[in-house]
């Protein structure tokens, strides 16, 4: 990767100027992006090897078709890596990278025991490598454990690669007001315009730290050594791929709190990290989204417990414990559940469905709307209403202390428009597929949130989304990737004007 150079260069090279479309750079980075996927299939491999029950081969074939595969689609770019990547072509790459790693990942489910359809197994790879934690795979308990840490590994690198994503891509691409953190990657990084290899060798050190802390205090909990790898994997990724069909049911209630603690460190902004490594202090306290991530849990925290109370009295502990793990659960868009929520009352569930769409920080491996994005909203409808009672005064809506551009909260206000219209559209395909309306609208919400389990029997917090036809799966699979890359990045791509030289 070290030979194409990240800046994103909006002058156009030969091959524009003649009316041609270069893929080469994108096919080049993809291809890498495929081969290293092929790899991280050894792990797997090995464990089904230590595992002894004959999966081992699965994955053999898979790590050498995978990464053949990849390896020949860079060595055919290769010659076109001397070029900066444009606008055009990094808004292509952004989503390609998204849909053939999925493809890609999905063989070991195709060809392993039990093998899933094409379908299924798209879907499950597209759940992981997005983090959104819906699966349409049963009998985990008895799965073989090779599958089990590939879903994992899956999660682990969808996570690492969205950060790279929304530091560096995003904020250059203008999507859904992500160019507010611009400057922001300046001071981070030294002044510069970071490359991406600079940054995914900077947060990746911390993610992997991150992780290991996580497998260790899982370990120092009860988990085994299987478990508490491959749980780590997925919070750290706020993912949510679990072991088992009961997800974190599956385990005593000491582990809620530190599933939460781990939930929330990830779902706060790396950069930030980054800064605090570097001897900035108050890096984390500063950040106007970790202020509003935190205090929203809080919170949400608070009205949960009191309405838990009135279903659970006398069992405050319980009460507590739960609200806290399950509303981080589904707030970072990590989508475990420690019980079937279902039961709580017509006013959780309903609480539920919205706090799925609020999201974590920007910059992390969380999901959905975003936090930062609320925050402007409010400083926008905040100015506006200061307006309305003062008509001459002069009011500009702030962020972190700074004015907020005009193309910011263009940006934003987009971004709200086309979730909820999205949202709607998605709700109603799944409907016309015979889903009930509950179903529809809280499977549209999980796969466009990438938040993992629904509400309702069948794809609730106590089911999964195995039974839903086929078509209601590529829906949702299409939405997991939309919504995953902030809508306007997959966007972009549907429009005649992006394919014009």
């Amino acid at each position: 990767m070290s030979g194409v150079r990240w800046s994103l260069d909006t002058a156009r090279g030969p091959s524009q100027r003649c009316g041609m479309f270069d893929m080469r750079p994108v096919g080049y980075v993809v291809g890498l992006l495929v081969a290293v996927l092929g790899l991280a299939m050894i792990v797997p491999m090995l464990v089904d090897l230590a595992q002894g029950r004959g999966h081992a081969i699965v994955f053999l074939q898979t790590m050498l078709i995978t990464t053949l595969g990849g390896s020949m689609i860079a060595l055919a770019c290769a010659n076109g890596v001397k070029s900066g990547l444009t606008i055009q072509q990094t808004f292509l790459l952004t989503t390609s990278i998204w849909i053939l790693l999925p493809v890609f990942g999905a063989l070991p489910f195709m060809l392993g025991a039990p093998a899933s359809s094409f379908t299924d197994a798209v879907f499950e790879a597209m759940s992981g490598l997005t983090t959104t934690g819906a699966t349409v795979l049963t009998g985990l308990d008895d799965m073989p454990k090779g599958l089990l840490i590939w879903r994992g590994i899956l999660q682990w690198l969808g996570g690492i690669g969205i950060i790279v994503v929304a530091m560096v891509f995003l904020p250059e691409l203008k999507v859904g007001g992500m160019q507010i953190f611009k400057s922001e990657a300046f001071d981070t990084f030294g002044k510069i315009l970071p490359r991406a290899g600079q940054i995914a060798t900077q947060i990746s050190v911390i993610y992997v730290w991150l992780t290991l802390a996580c497998v260790l205090s899982y370990l120092a909990l009860g988990m085994n050594t299987f478990d508490a790898t491959v749980h780590a994997l997925t919070t750290i990724s706020t993912g949510g791929f679990s072991n088992y069909d009961a997800s974190f049911g599956a385990f005593s209630g000491r582990m809620e709190y530190v599933a939460s603690i781990f939930m929330i460190l990830a779902a706060l902004p790396f950069a930030r990290y980054v800064q605090l490594v570097n001897g900035n202090m108050t890096a984390l306290h500063r950040d106007p989204q970790v202020k509003g991530f935190v205090a929203t849990i809080a919170v949400l925290v608070a009205i949960i417990f009191v309405a838990l109370q009135h279903v659970f009295p006398q069992h405050w502990e319980q009460s507590f414990r739960e609200a806290l793990f399950n509303i981080t659960s589904i707030i970072s868009g990590t989508g475990y559940a420690s019980v079937d929520y279902m039961q709580w009352g017509s006013f959780a569930v309903a609480m539920f469905f919205f706090i799925g769409l609020i999201g974590g920080c920007a910059g992390s491996t969380a999901c959905s709307i975003k936090i930062f994005r609320y925050q402007i909203l409010f400083a926008s409808v905040r100015t506006q209403l200061r307006r309305i009672r003062s008509p001459h005064g002069i009011f500009t809506p702030r962020y972190a202390g700074r004015p907020i551009a005009a193309d910011v909260l263009t940006s934003v206000m987009s971004f709200f428009m086309f979730f909820v219209v999205t949202l709607g559209l998605v709700a109603v395909a799944l409907s016309m597929t015979g889903l009930d309306f509950v179903t529809s609208i809280s499977g549209a919400g999980a796969a466009l949130a990438n938040i993992g389990p629904g509400l309702g029997d069948i794809i609730g917090p106590a089911g999964n989304f195995s039974t839903l036809n086929d078509t209601a799966k590529w829906i949702l699979t299409a939405a997991m990737l939309i919504g995953r890359l902030e809508l306007m990045a997959v966007y972009v791509l549907l429009t005649v004007k992006f394919w014009r030289a």
